[in-house]
């Protein structure tokens, strides 16, 4: 009865080294003992996923004789430094070898492991299981991707913040959705076919990078932001149709990433489901999200791609300018094109309350304009006049003194790429190195020196 059950199988998950010595004589033996009713020979799996090998920082295959295994519970919970060498110094097959391994392991663990928890490595082997590829551990990704889950926890916690004893718009009453709100839906519904299309086809590297993207660039980054907009509005089926799709939001991104990470998800799911209108004893028992046609919105994609290249113009003028982040900057459009005037009509709350701008005026299409920082938009142009905006004394000693420290280091650099001895012995990388030091430094210069003659003309 079991055998029944269990066999055959669908998937057989395995390492490249093993493929002759077990999975070709599982197939060989399988084939000369199983038989269908009719005599014909049994295949024992349809699908074999051959996954890479984890190995040390180092690349080194992990082995208990070299000392270099990490127990993948030591980066979940933590280990502190002398119980990990003790961990690994003990039982050695080459005792000689403890001292090596200890002074090894204090080099690399110095603080010991820290606690990274569960979905934080679970992501990080997700995100680099490319097909058959060997997997250096570097403890930095896991720290990395234990900041994606803090990032998911505080999203939360503003969803929860902002929708909690509130009408949601899933009771019945009236919300409206704006062109934020069908942007980030549709692009949630485009992340769900991404994801769904990566995990078909054994790429849970793209899947993971697929979520992660959308979580912390699209999502966080920008539609929060955008939200804080919509639940200031004096409307309230706008601040009603912005929780709404944060909830609806949130709660499909937490069934999206719950194989890959499934205890935060989990967590956050039982108190956000039933502010989404949605009945369920555990996230577990859930379906996956699945693609909605209807949902995907071209043009409110390309809407809010306007804006946020608008938004960044203007944060990138901020910083080159080093403008400081609070002050409301006045903001002149040249080039101005019909759906330009469109988009801006529908869009000048979210671009004044992010950009900070004080306002935004349309300058005639032939009209001179003041000295000003330009970013463009298409082949819309954005100006800011910098007439007053800064101290234009402190500017330019500020950027006197970068220029200094540019042409002061300039010459060390070229006069080790002109030296032979250093050209002939280096290693190419490190040539290649010195070269892009070089030519970054010379494009600074250029853009310091751009700039202030521009402040010196105003």
């Amino acid at each position: 009865k079991e055998l029944l059950t269990f066999h055959p199988t669908d998937v057989l998950v395995t390492g490249f080294d093993i493929i002759f010595f077990w999975v070709a004589r599982m197939i060989m033996m399988t084939l000369h003992f199983m038989k269908h009713e009719d005599g014909t020979p049994q295949v024992p799996f349809k699908t074999v996923y051959v996954h890479g090998l984890v190995r040390d920082s180092e690349g080194q295959k992990m082995s208990k004789s070299k000392g270099n295994v990490l127990d993948p519970l030591d980066i979940i919970d933590g280990i502190g430094l002398d119980e990990l060498v003790a961990k690994r110094t003990s039982g050695l097959m080459q005792p000689q070898m403890a001292e090596n391994i200890e002074k090894r392991t204090r080099k690399l663990f110095p603080e010991g492991i820290l606690s990274y928890g569960t979905d934080a490595l679970r992501f990080t082997y997700a995100s680099l299981a490319s097909t058959g590829r060997d997997i250096n551990f570097d403890k930095g990704r896991v720290e990395g991707y234990r900041n994606f889950c803090n990032k998911i926890w505080n999203a939360a916690n503003y969803v929860l913040m902002n929708t909690g004893d509130k009408d949601n718009g899933f009771s019945g009453n009236p919300h409206q959705l704006t062109q934020i709100d069908q942007w980030i839906l549709s692009r949630l519904n485009q992340v769900i076919g991404e994801t769904r299309f990566a995990l078909d086809n054994y790429r849970f590297d793209h899947a993971a990078q697929a979520i992660y993207d959308f979580t912390w660039n699209e999502f966080c980054d920008w539609y929060i932001e955008l939200s804080k907009v919509s639940l200031q509005s004096d409307d309230a089926t706008i601040q009603s149709g912005a929780r709404h799709t944060l909830l609806t939001v949130l709660e499909t991104l937490l069934r999206l990433a719950h194989p890959i990470m499934p205890f935060i998800t989990e967590e956050i799911w039982q108190t956000v489901a039933p502010l989404a209108g949605v009945q369920g004893e555990t996230i577990m028992l859930q379906a996956y999200p699945v693609v909605v046609d209807s949902r995907n919105d071209l043009r409110a994609e390309t809407e809010i791609e306007w804006v946020k290249s608008f938004i960044l113009g203007i944060r990138r003028i901020r910083g080159e300018m080093n403008i400081a982040p609070g002050k409301p900057l006045p903001v002149l459009l040249q080039n101005i094109s019909d759906q330009d005037i469109v988009y801006l009509d529908r869009n000048r709350t979210y671009l004044q309350k992010l950009g900070r701008l004080e306002s935004i005026i349309t300058l005639p299409s032939e009209g001179a304009a003041p000295e000003s920082a330009i970013a463009l938009v298409g082949n819309l142009k954005i100006l800011i006049p910098m007439a007053g905006l800064i101290d234009k004394d402190a500017e330019l000693a500020r950027l006197d003194k970068e220029i200094q420290r540019i042409q002061n280091d300039l010459p060390r650099i070229e006069g080790k790429l002109n030296n032979p001895a250093f050209v002939d012995k280096a290693p190419a990388e490190v040539i290649e190195k010195e070269k892009a030091k070089l030519s970054e430094m010379h494009g600074a210069l250029k853009n310091l020196q751009a700039q202030r003659e521009k402040i010196t003309a105003l």
